[in-house]
């Protein structure tokens, strides 16, 4: 068996790959290989919990503080797990799966669509993808609009992984980087809505902010005492079944992703009183649970 979940992992179509460039269609093969084949999957996995999360642990375990870790803890969701936090850093996301594999089970098969510009569009990205993530950030989603045919086979994609039990995703409802107030976030895009309300996964928000764009001195920060708390924190499970009493036409997806940015929000006036009680000064003890 070289799929994944009981159904045949879906291919892009000769159409839809026709878009891209060579570079972008070789990059596409080999991440849409480890994500589709069962076996190689598990290489990934197995490498992003012992090097992925032992790096990220040293590098960050001085300035971590996870809030409500219980909320999923104990979750054991019987589809597709759905991680949609706020998005500050180019590493929020990476940060929250690492910590997760070392506090929790959840995390069997993990996903990250990304944007393509630089991951799936130069050498230099391919090769972190590898690295960093082991070719998780996959699917890749494309800004330019001759390829936005690519771009519905991707969002069929993650449909299709939402759908399989042990998968997890984790997007961002504002799409983009957010680099004004932490507090305010973006507007939502409707595509995490199509995503819930086609796929039914289980939808778990979290607020994460203290993470930086500069790794080098995001990496010296949390061993020379001069680096911001990282503050994450975890809501409970996200009870949507009146969303999906009334359909999956275009008005819906946009309630329901703005009304998972809302949950974000809420976490984010949570983390901001959490923060504002670890007192001045740029480091602190961690705090976990």
């Amino acid at each position: 068996m070289t799929g994944l979940g009981t159904a045949p992992p879906l291919h892009p179509t000769p159409g839809q790959l026709a878009h891209l460039s060579p570079f972008e269609r070789h990059a596409f093969a080999l991440a849409d290989f480890v994500n589709s084949n069962a076996q190689a999957k598990r290489v990934a996995q197995r490498f992003l919990r012992t090097a992925g999360t032992g790096w990220v642990h040293h590098c960050t375990r001085n300035l971590v503080h996870m809030v409500g870790l219980e909320h999923v803890r104990r979750l054991d969701p019987p589809g597709g797990l759905l991680l949609a936090s706020n998005h500050r850093s180019l590493f929020d996301q990476y940060v929250i799966a690492c910590w997760l594999f070392r506090t929790t089970r959840l995390l069997r098969r993990i996903y990250f669509p990304v944007r393509s510009e630089f991951f799936y569009e130069r050498p230099v990205g391919v090769l972190l993808n590898i690295l960093m993530s082991a070719l998780a950030m996959y699917p890749p989603v494309f800004r330019d609009g001759s390829k936005r045919e690519f771009n519905s086979y991707s969002v069929q994609r993650l449909i299709q992984i939402l759908r399989q039990p042990g998968s997890v995703v984790g997007v961002h409802p504002e799409g983009t980087r957010n680099r004004g107030d932490p507090y305010t976030l973006l507007p939502a895009q409707p595509g995490i809505g199509k995503l819930i309300l086609k796929a039914h996964p289980t939808v778990v928000p979290i607020f994460i902010n203290g993470l930086g764009n500069d790794f080098r001195r995001q990496v010296q920060s949390n061993f020379d005492g001069t680096g911001a708390p990282i503050v994450i924190v975890f809501g409970a499970p996200l009870a949507l079944e009146p969303f999906h009493a009334r359909g999956t036409r275009l008005r819906v997806q946009k309630d329901v992703a703005d009304f998972v940015l809302d949950q974000i929000r809420r976490l984010g006036a949570e983390e901001r009183t959490y923060r504002a009680g670890l007192g001045p000064g740029p480091a602190h003890s961690p705090v976990y649970g």
